[in-house]
């Protein structure tokens, strides 16, 4: 079933590049980062030495969502400003939202200098109406007070009881302002990592019906929040949704009525029918990149690329390996600036040559359930997280 993508540009205002480097400015102050750029952590590819850690350490597990990717930070000035923030590292400001904070019964306060961590989904219900949503899983900053120290649970609790109680408190008082909110924010429910089997079963069927799922996403309880790669942060995928975004360029042949049998690295005419070379290239750094293979791309696959009317050359694309170990492409990336680096490809690769399977996560769930449980048994009473810690979406089935 073919689900909506949300349209960043129908849901705030792109800000210009002086804003948008003075926005980055203060968030990179904020979260404490030596240079100026996206904020958020990335996942790394499940592989066969985490079915331990996932028995080693306490995980959460949630579903993988097929949105788009956006951190929300709440600026500082007056009056009240959101802005979205993309993996181009894009600031879009957001009208018409208001978060007041908690014990506020008039709901005339509100936050500042706050970053949390979602994405925004476009759920498809039966009757086909559509609801934009962002979904929320991570908080980085409350108050000006950096946050990514604490645990995970502690951290989403900050955002559903300082955050989103307060709001949906407002809302029920005032429904009227429901009709004017550019989306829906709910936080991400979150499941024991051990609670694998119903995740297949009833979570990852529910998701992709609402809004697509690729896979599912495991986050450590006791980490910190790290921005890059997260090696805590675990994604797992069947190995035939296992993808890795190259940088794209494509060699065509030279034009029949040339004097020399040269070639030429172009983006493609509307006559251009010869499926070109597609070269796949990996990121070293921001900007350097080495050649990595080529994308296969059949007739129908070029004449469909060529129908986006995109420009093709130099964009960054998303690929996964066919059963003839080729790579195929998947889809554009118009939402990101850069391919995956070159740590992050291979550590996919290796996820896809070890190939855990659903049948091999259900299969250690009861090891990971009785090594969790063992843990909480450890743990004397005092240490336990306190009651206003939890986040209630931490469900066992």
């Amino acid at each position: 079933m073919h689900h909506p993508f949300p349209d960043l540009d129908a849901v705030g205002v792109k800000a210009d590049p002086e804003t948008s480097n003075k926005l980055g400015r203060k968030v990179a102050k904020l979260l404490r980062q030596a240079r100026i750029g996206f904020p958020g952590a990335a996942p790394l590819s499940f592989s066969s030495r985490h079915l331990a850690e996932l028995q080693r350490e306490d995980y959460y597990v949630c579903e993988k969502t097929d949105g788009i990717r956006c951190l929300m930070y709440f600026d500082s000035e007056l009056p009240e400003a959101h802005y979205l923030i993309d993996r181009k590292n894009d600031y879009r400001y957001v009208p018409r939202l208001h978060f007041p904070k908690p014990g506020d019964n008039k709901f005339l306060s509100f936050h500042v200098d706050t970053v949390i961590d979602g994405e925004l989904v476009v759920d498809t219900y039966e009757d086909g109406s559509q609801q934009l949503k962002y979904l929320v899983f991570d908080c980085l900053a409350l108050g000006g007070h950096n946050v990514m120290d604490h645990t995970f649970d502690k951290r989403l609790a900050y955002f559903t009881t300082e955050i989103l109680k307060p709001h949906n408190d407002m809302l029920q008082m005032f429904p009227e302002n429901k009709e004017h909110r550019p989306f829906l924010i709910e936080t991400k429910p979150m499941h024991f990592s051990y609670n694998i089997e119903m995740m297949f079963r009833e979570i990852v069927p529910e998701a992709k019906r609402l809004h697509g799922n690729d896979g599912l996403i495991f986050t450590c309880r006791t980490t910190p929040y790290y921005i890059g790669l997260d090696e805590h942060i675990l994604k797992w995928k069947h190995a035939s949704d296992n993808t890795v975004d190259f940088r794209l360029n494509l060699q065509f042949p030279d034009k029949p009525d040339s004097k020399e049998g040269t070639i030429r690295v172009t983006e493609p005419g509307l006559n251009d029918d010869a499926i070109p070379i597609c070269h796949l290239s990996v990121m070293l750094s921001p900007g350097n990149y080495r050649p990595f293979g080529e994308m296969y791309v059949t007739q129908m696959e070029w004449d469909d690329l060529r129908a986006m009317k995109t420009p093709l050359d130099n964009a960054v694309v998303e690929c996964h390996k066919d059963d003839q170990a080729r790579w195929r492409f998947h889809r554009l990336r118009t939402d990101k600036a850069d391919g995956n680096p070159i740590n992050v490809v291979e550590k996919t690769i290796k996820s896809i040559d070890d190939c855990i399977t659903e049948e091999d996560l259900i299969h250690a769930a009861p090891a990971i359930e009785a090594a969790w449980k063992r843990r909480q048994g450890n743990i004397s009473t005092q240490q336990k997280p306190s009651a206003d810690c939890a986040v209630v979406a931490y469900t066992s089935s």
